[in-house]
């Protein structure tokens, strides 16, 4: 191969987008960390549990996509939803992506709000979500007793609030967490933490197979709230239980098996999730 047809062959490597350039961060996400199929399922088991009855209107506060909205009016053509959420670029493209998935009867059954969650109105609901620590957007014990209090005005009187949260003896640290998948890496940092108010800083990276990166892709700052803070402040926006719901060991890999039971006490672990079941 002469020297000039080896510049057009590195110049064609050279101009090929990488896997980073074309990935979707939204997708990655998905891929990486939920799993809303898991997650309907154990709010849909608990409600019906606790109340003896089938939930069927289901609010998604700080919805992002709404891929969790979207697999609630998948289960039962009784199911309505309703996303909540300021970014509009998200919303956006959960409307394209998720919701443009949807068969058209199941897409009638789903409404996605721009709005702020503090001031949103909406009809009576069974069910609240608040996924992916999201609420602890709201730093301050005044903001955020608010919001619990605008949530149970919401429910029915029979009503559920879910929330879920992290912790363990690792989550105030400086770290970074890789965990990986076919074509890329997922990595979660905690890249700031102080003490004094509990407020911290936290970032979403993919590495992808070919060695590109996306730095960046989601970026959090928000308060690390432990759960005797969180059960004390839903009890006193007026709701009657706050039970935690602990993650069950698998006893060979000693790592959380994904089923959740009620608990007044855990295991004091690295790291560990837990759900928040609200009742009105």
């Amino acid at each position: 191969m002469s020297s000039k047809n080896k510049d057009k062959s590195k110049n064609k490597k050279q101009n090929k987008p990488t896997m980073a350039e074309q990935a979707d961060r939204h997708v990655l996400y998905e891929e990486s960390v939920q799993c809303v199929e898991a997650e309907i399922d154990f709010v849909d088991a608990t409600f019906t549990e606790l109340r003896g009855r089938t939930a069927k209107q289901l609010r998604e506060d700080f919805c992002g996509t709404a891929n969790t909205s979207c697999e609630w009016v998948r289960r039962r053509n009784t199911n309505h939803a309703v996303g909540v959420d300021l970014d509009t670029e998200v919303l956006e493209w959960g409307r394209k992506h998720k919701v443009g998935e949807l068969k058209p009867a199941q897409a009638k059954r789903i409404e996605l709000r721009n709005e702020d969650v503090l001031e949103v109105e909406t009809g009576v609901m069974d069910i609240v979500l608040a996924m992916n620590f999201s609420y602890w957007l709201f730093e301050d014990r005044p903001v955020l007793r608010n919001y619990f209090e605008r949530v149970r005005a919401t429910l029915a009187d029979d009503g559920i609030l879910f929330l879920d949260a992290f912790g363990g003896y690792e989550a105030p640290r400086v770290l970074k967490e890789r965990t990986k998948f076919k074509n890329h890496t997922y990595i979660w940092e905690q890249a700031y933490f102080n003490p004094i108010n509990n407020h911290m800083r936290c970032h979403i990276h993919f590495k992808m197979k070919d060695g590109s990166k996306l730095e960046k892709a989601f970026s959090y700052e928000w308060r690390l709230w432990s759960l005797p803070e969180i059960r004390e402040l839903l009890l006193e926006a007026g709701f009657s239980k706050a039970t935690v719901y602990w993650q069950g060991e698998d006893e060979e890999t000693e790592e959380g098996d994904g089923e959740f039971y009620p608990a007044e006490e855990g295991d004091a672990d690295a790291g560990w999730l837990a759900y928040i079941v609200a009742e009105k």
